[in-house]
């Protein structure tokens, strides 16, 4: 029998991690969640019903309902929320697709999504709620912390670093033993050549610091 899971979010992302989770095969899609579009509470999307905000979270547990995953790209907020869906008891679970290549010593962390195509090369370690998008490559050794988010086609080579809350965009490829810290925006198809510092916004080739950014996540 499959364990009862809800989406939160519902929109491109979620559609993308519904997806993963049917193809997968061992969990039961109850609804989403979504607090941006009241107005779709009570809809149908992506096979399922749009079951209102967060303000669910409980009466879903009383119908035993005990597996989450987020399904929207904001890594701040996967990082927030995250701790209210365990004080309510809640599981993250992972979501991996099953044409993608995943060393079998990766370590991947809780509420994880892995897209289609994408390569995880050996001795990786994967935060929770870390986001690898489809075609993505991650060399060997390299570190993904908590909430980040790897676009679609991005390229890391070996012992790479990437921080807690950043956002690597579409295309963006990274050299060697890089290190990025965290709550930092890469723009897509950039080049990173050299580190770059926490709480920043860089782009280019090669990717140069634009501006400082100010995360909302504590």
């Amino acid at each position: 029998m499959r364990s009862k899971l809800v989406i939160w979010g519902a929109s491109g992302h979620a559609l993308i991690v519904a997806d993963i989770v049917r193809l997968q095969g061992e969990y039961e899609i109850v609804g989403f969640l979504d607090d941006v579009n009241l107005e779709r509470h009570g809809t149908e999307f992506c096979g399922a019903p749009i079951l209102g905000g967060r303000e669910q979270l409980d009466s879903l547990q009383h119908l035993g309902v005990q597996c989450l995953i987020f399904g929207f790209g904001d890594c701040d907020a996967r990082l927030r929320w995250s701790a209210l869906v365990r004080a309510k008891g809640f599981s993250l679970i992972t979501a991996i697709h099953p044409q993608a290549i995943v060393a079998s010593d990766v370590t991947i962390g809780a509420g994880t999504v892995i897209g289609a195509a994408a390569v995880i090369d050996p001795e990786t370690k994967l935060g929770e709620n870390v986001i690898v998008n489809s075609l993505a490559f991650i060399g060997h050794e390299s570190i993904i912390e908590d909430g980040a988010h790897i676009g679609p086609g991005a390229r890391l080579a070996g012992r790479v670093t990437i921080g807690r809350g950043t956002w690597v965009g579409i295309g963006t490829t990274v050299r060697e033993r890089v290190f990025i810290g965290r709550h930092t925006l890469i723009g897509a198809g950039a080049v990173v050549l050299d580190d770059i510092p926490d709480g920043v916004v860089a782009y280019g080739v090669p990717a140069r610091v634009i501006r400082k950014v100010i995360p909302n996540e504590p």
